[in-house]
């Protein structure tokens, strides 16, 4: 006969989450490393008295912000490989739909999470209950179901019995390389706290492997035939290639064939950038050199990448008419992508074969092509240096030079974390990344407030490295919140604070279409009713101060690499605040060297949108379908 132990839902699911493993390359790794949650009717007597009950086994963080317990959530599974992650769970109705951002952020950079929103009673003894949204035409629907496009899983435990299948589905997709991002297991309050007798097997540990597929010997040999007809092949490094630890295979891969390495927002790092075949980022943000070497290359090896309009800058980039793509991804859905030719393996494994069968052909690209590339690099790092240098190092610095700054106190184990604005573009163009995770960008969903709270988690990742968040003033304003968080827990993260007066990367956008930078500053109204006055009186340092961090305000070039060697040290949170010159302008960095579609009023009377249009079409008119 079974055994069996009687707790309640919520108690079995912190039991059983506890004991739940990944392991690959023979390295165990828990699952779950811990819980964050904010407490309100809707989990406070479940998930929360189950916490209480089980903390010996489930650590527990408190948040401040429901996105931001997912943001910080992401940033560890990110930092962990995705080997390991959090779970966060939440009350019902508010607490429940902010989680929503923070799911698709998740889903769309494959990351996994795990959400455990409070939902209305199963058994409706009151209906509605506070904070329930009645839909009319259908009982069984609750604020949860927001969740469902955003997540990879989703389920509702209305029955005690029914969490033993869904617990273990969710640990599936968890795990899964290919499927995983937020999955969520919605839990009706009443549920939660109801007892049932579970088998003691429920809470065994358990094992889940990672895979690393092969290639399949068909394609494998299409791909290597492939690769030995081009003679100006490129590859393009995605974010895949960091999920799967394969940044030694690629670059043993890039050794081999001298095949240049250019890489995506995501992807960024899976070459230390000053490996002879690393060329920077490509596409809207990337370099001139890996740009250039895209639009002449008559094979691109996509690893581990999605292929966005960023990369792709709007299908205008790849312009050799005999170009063909050859995409390695462990997700067929990508390998397909562009027409191209799929090798469905781990990128890892699929790029060790790829180099043993090329090796054996003896094959590499022409010397030319590798003095070409070489000689491209030089020149644009000459251009980085220059935008680097500060001739005048008493004065503001403009943003660029505060990566400069930055840049000449980091090494190998800082870890660079940043997901919108101005920063991105400049950070993907002008950032040399040591080492294989030190370039945190998300840019899949590209998220204002990303920042701080990954920071948080990827500093619990990695205890003993200093973790920057790069913010601009209109993403810090969005979030500041975990600031607390960080106080609170000791966690010694670096916030370097950028201040402009506004969003300047999308005024920089807005006047690129003839928008005229309608509603992008951060200023008073004028006579004429326009954002367009001084900027406002707002203190962002002293806010930082009021939320217990500790604050160094730079004023000048010199001011900032004083502050920049301080924070690094510090062993509390810290903030570097600085205003920049060129409060109106993006940063100054290089301009973009590809395109990106962002569409331009067709008919419009004011001459700014007019001369836009007219630009626009003509981009327009060089895109092309991959068919």
């Amino acid at each position: 006969m079974t055994s069996t132990t009687r707790l309640t839902v919520a108690q079995a699911l912190v039991r059983f989450l506890s004991a739940q493993y990944t392991e690959r390359d023979g390295v165990r790794h828990r699952l779950i490393g811990a819980t964050w949650g904010i407490f309100g009717h809707g989990n406070v007597a479940g998930i929360g008295q189950a916490l209480v009950e089980y903390g010996d086994v489930m650590p527990y963080h408190q948040g401040r912000n429901e996105q931001a317990m997912v943001h910080a959530a992401v940033g560890y599974a990110r930092q962990s490989g995705r080997l390991s992650t959090h779970a966060v769970t939440t009350s019902i109705g508010p607490g429940a739909t902010n989680l929503v951002t923070g799911a698709a952020l998740a889903t769309v950079n494959h990351l996994p999470v795990l959400l455990l929103p409070g939902d209305v009673f199963a058994t409706r003894p009151a209906d509605p209950v506070l904070q329930q949204l009645e839909v009319p035409y259908a009982g069984d629907i609750s604020v949860n179901d927001c969740l469902r496009p955003v997540s990879k899983y989703f389920d509702r435990i209305t029955r005690p019995e029914a969490l033993i299948p869904s617990a273990l589905n969710a640990m599936r997709v968890l795990t899964d390389p290919v499927e995983t991002g937020a999955v969520t297991l919605a839990l009706p309050q009443d549920v939660q706290a109801e007892a049932y007798d579970w088998p003691d097997d429920l809470f065994a540990e358990r094992i889940w492997a990672i895979r690393r597929p092969g290639a399949d010997p068909t394609e494998l040999a299409e791909a290597v035939r492939a690769i030995r007809d081009a003679r100006r092949p490129l590859v393009v490094a995605g974010g895949g290639v960091h999920h799967s630890r394969a940044e030694e295979a690629l670059a043993e891969f890039a050794e081999v064939t001298r095949v240049p390495v250019a890489s995506t927002q995501a992807g960024k790092g899976s070459l230390r950038h000053d490996h002879p075949q690393d060329v920077g980022g490509v596409g809207h943000t990337g370099t001139a050199t890996a740009d250039e070497l895209a639009r002449t290359a008559d094979l691109v090896i996509g690893v581990g990448t999605r292929y966005t309009d960023f990369t792709t800058a709007s299908g205008t980039l790849f312009a050799n008419p005999d170009v063909r793509f050859l995409n390695l991804n462990i997700a067929p859905f990508d390998g397909h992508k562009l027409a191209g030719t799929p090798l469905i393996a781990d990128a890892r494994s699929g790029l060790m074969e790829l180099t043993a069968a090329l090796d054996m052909h003896a094959y590499r690209v022409p010397a030319s092509y590798v003095t070409e590339y070489t000689e491209d690099k030089e020149r644009w790092e000459q251009r980085v240096d220059a935008c680097y240098e500060a001739d005048e190092p008493d004065v503001r610095p403009t943003q660029p030079q505060v990566l400069g700054a930055l840049d000449a106190i980091v090494d190998e184990s800082d870890v660079i974390i940043n997901a919108a604005g101005s920063l991105p573009g400049d950070l993907h163009k002008l950032w040399r990344a040591r080492s294989r995770d030190q370039y945190h960008l998300e840019y899949g969903y590209s998220c204002m407030g990303y920042e701080v709270p990954a920071a948080i988690g990827v500093q619990m990742a990695a205890p003993d490295r200093p973790v920057w968040a790069l913010v601009g003033d209109g993403t810090y304003l969005m979030m500041p919140t975990e600031i607390v968080t960080a106080v609170q827990e000791g966690i010694a993260i670096k916030v370097l604070l950028v201040q402009n007066h506004g969003y300047a990367s999308i005024g920089g956008l807005s006047e690129e279409t003839g928008a005229e930078r309608f509603g992008t500053a951060y200023r008073h109204r004028a006579d004429d009713g326009t954002f367009t006055g001084t900027p406002l009186p707002v203190d962002l340092a002293a806010n930082a101060a009021s939320l217990g961090m500790r604050v160094l305000r730079a004023k000048t070039v010199s001011d900032l690499r004083e502050a920049l060697a301080q924070a690094r040290t510090a062993d509390t949170p810290t903030c570097v605040y600085v205003e920049t010159q060129t409060a109106d302008t993006v940063s100054g960095a290089p301009p973009a060297q590809a395109w990106w579609d962002v569409p331009v009023a067709e008919t419009a009377t004011r001459p700014s949108a007019v001369k836009a249009r007219e630009l626009y079409e003509r981009h327009v008119s060089t895109r092309r379908r991959h068919l």
